[in-house]
């Protein structure tokens, strides 16, 4: 018989606002779990095991719901079935139970509840459909409030340090989305005596006493979350739909300027001297140039129905977690070598790859290419390095090029010299710029000093 689940809430206050349902499951099944004690009508089960010390010893919340998971599973393979009681509403911002529903393994019975959402409606007066109220997580408020406009419901606002990033992100950017003299609602403990509905500054709001039952309401905002991203992509459509120029272009139009603009943030990067603080701006410029191009392509792939820059920004997120299983999942890696052979094998299974080679493109230049294949040939771990052709020691190169200067010992000279610099820690692209940059300066200066002794 598959493992059983039965999820029940425990409202938003005291026993009394415990649903019949809850009471009814409570009391006939045996084995019962609740998420934390930190909740006032956790006491009517005295006999329930807390996963609080899951909180208190996981190095971050992100531990804390699938540890939760993996022991509700056990106790439930175990015993047959099992109760789970959570805050308030099983269906409202509990991660737990997402993860619960998701998995395979079990079975899940989730019971209606009353959540603080209610509670908060009634104290603020409002309908939360026609206000059109959204519903954001504190703990990630800088990613899911962009764009919005608001009114916003921030819940799970549960210490000062979450209030103040809040505050951050809202007071963020060239205009503030909150007026200075603004006002928002602080809901505490709703349902419970101590209830605490108040009106606070804006200017005020990380110096509120918050608790694991605090949230707070912005009845407006005067401008989006992240506007100047969102003010950039609503930019983009607009000459896109009304600039001639811009409606002309394709993707393939806007290869030559894609590469123009990668190039100059590359100048940008070599002029920058970090320890005297100073180029930053023109890389600040030259990125922002790229990063129009980047929304460029996105528009242009939105208006076909293919996908939007959104969707860029989602998939580049979820590929750079699933390719960092050391810092999101449980594989080791002692070292920025370990880390980069991690990465190939992670991408050869995701592409569905023979060999972590095909994934280097033929048309790019030949000192990148080669380059490329070496790290790509130092991240076989499986492979003795005797199986494979040992690039001549410079030294040898040298001589056999001095000897016969062709083709063949021309490619094994700079193969050479590629794979020293790739041992060495540098990058032989930049360290080729470079000495062309110093060759051209020189030469420019004879130039000038010549014409200026004519």
């Amino acid at each position: 018989m598959t493992p059983r689940v039965v999820v029940v809430g425990l409202g938003p206050g005291d026993v009394e606002l415990l649903t019949v349902g809850t009471r009814e499951a409570i009391a006939t099944i045996a084995t019962q779990f609740v998420r934390t004690r930190r909740h006032p009508a956790a006491s009517i089960m005295e006999s329930a095991t807390s996963f609080d010390e899951i909180y208190e010893h996981a190095a971050s919340i992100d531990e804390v719901y699938p540890e939760i998971v993996e022991r509700l599973i056990a106790a439930a393979t175990r015993d047959g079935e099992v109760l789970y009681a959570v805050p308030g509403s099983p269906i409202v911002a509990e991660h737990t139970v997402e993860l619960l529903l998701a998995d395979s393994r079990c079975d899940v019975e989730l019971l209606p509840a009353l959540s603080f959402l209610d509670l908060t409606w009634a104290r603020l007066g409002i309908d939360p459909v026609s206000a059109g109220v959204r519903i954001i997580d504190g703990h990630r408020f800088a990613i899911e409030a962009a764009g919005e406009r608001g009114p916003l419901l921030v819940a799970q606002t549960d210490s000062a340090e979450v209030l103040s990033d809040v505050k951050l992100a809202l007071d963020a950017g060239i205009d503030p989305c909150l007026a200075d003299d603004a006002t928002v609602t602080v809901l505490q403990r709703l349902g419970l005596p101590d209830e605490v509905v108040e009106e606070v500054p804006w200017s005020e709001l990380d110096r509120v006493d918050a608790d694991h039952l605090t949230s707070i309401y912005i009845p407006d905002l005067v401008a989006p979350v992240a506007q100047e991203l969102v003010r950039f992509v609503e930019l983009v459509a607009v000459l896109r739909a009304e600039c001639p120029w811009d409606r002309e272009q394709t993707h393939e139009s806007l290869r030559r300027h894609l590469l123009e603009e990668s190039y100059e943030v590359l100048e940008a990067i070599d002029h920058l001297d970090v320890e005297e603080g100073t180029g930053y701006e023109h890389l600040e410029e030259e990125l922002g140039d790229l990063l129009f191009q980047v929304l460029f392509h996105s528009q242009l792939a939105a208006e076909e129905g293919q996908f939007t820059i959104a969707d860029v920004a989602l998939n580049v997120h979820d590929k750079l977690r699933s390719r960092h299983p050391h810092v999101f999942g449980d594989v080791d890696a002692e070292d920025a070598d370990a880390v980069v052979r991690n990465w190939e094998q992670i991408k050869k299974d995701e592409k569905g790859r023979e060999s972590v080679f095909d994934g280097v493109p033929d048309a790019i230049p030949a000192l990148l290419y080669a380059l490329k294949i070496q790290k790509k040939a130092g991240s076989l771990a499986d492979v003795d390095p005797s199986a494979l052709p040992v690039p001549t020691p410079v030294s040898d190169a040298l001589r056999d090029f001095g000897a016969t200067p062709d083709d063949q010992t021309t490619g094994a000279l700079l193969f050479a010299i590629v794979d020293e610099a790739r041992r060495a820690g540098i990058d032989p692209e930049t360290a080729l710029r470079a000495a062309a940059v110093n060759y051209r300066d020189a030469a420019r200066s004879a130039e000038l000093g010549g014409r200026a002794g004519l």
